[in-house]
């Protein structure tokens, strides 16, 4: 499904995704797009941020609670760092900053649609994480995430045992739009302890965090 309230963009990005094999669906505005949503099985839905009636944050975050597994591509015209992260945090697979080539954005859509990677689970010891479906299960049953704690718990399994530096998860999560000095990883490792346990995450002074197998 594709979501933009300007008839020009919905009409040339409908045209090029029809054209490279998807079959598409478009809406105008949020509602519609929850309408949409609530009567389909898409596959993908590429959702643009500014939107009126009912901007893209909020159908983001419906779709959120409605559909937790969803894949969602944001477009916007916003290229700061805090629009991009509230929106993983709010559950987007990805963000693209309009303007982007139409090559990058079936790049991302090849990504997302890519069946294997959508079905992957990765395991390290007793913890599993569902890359699909954004849960990870300690063995008590499936827990939801947010984008951004899957993308900080997933770094941590593949280097479980191993201590990972902050500034390295900041760079490889939160890009490099943020101060070495931000508290952003500490409050998102304190998430992810609050839903999964306090002994899964060790703080290792002087050296970030480690996963503890």
């Amino acid at each position: 499904m594709l979501v933009d309230d300007e008839p020009r963009i919905t009409s040339f990005l409908g045209r090029a995704l029809a054209g490279a094999g998807y079959p598409v669906a478009c809406a105008t505005d949020g509602r519609d797009a929850l309408r949409l949503a609530s009567t389909g099985d898409y596959g993908l839905i590429i959702l643009d941020l500014v939107m009126p009636v009912m901007d893209g944050r909020a159908v983001l975050a419906e779709l959120r609670r409605a559909r937790p597994a969803q894949a969602v591509i944001m477009l916007s015209c916003l290229d700061d760092a805090a629009a991009k992260v509230e929106c993983l945090d709010l559950g987007a697979h990805d963000y693209l900053t309009k303007p982007f080539t139409l090559a990058e954005l079936l790049a991302r859509v090849r990504v997302q649609l890519r069946d294997d990677a959508r079905s992957e689970v990765l395991r390290t010891g007793g913890l599993s994480l569902d890359v699909g479906r954004l849960e990870a299960d300690t063995g008590h049953g499936p827990v939801p995430l947010t984008r951004l704690e899957f993308l900080l718990l997933r770094e941590l399994m593949e280097h479980a045992g191993r201590s990972v530096p902050k500034d390295q998860l900041l760079a490889s999560i939160w890009g490099y739009d943020f101060h070495p000095g931000s508290n952003v990883v500490d409050v998102c490792v304190r998430r992810l302890r609050s839903k999964l346990g306090f002994g899964l995450i060790k703080t290792v002074r002087g050296a970030g965090y480690q996963l503890v197998p």
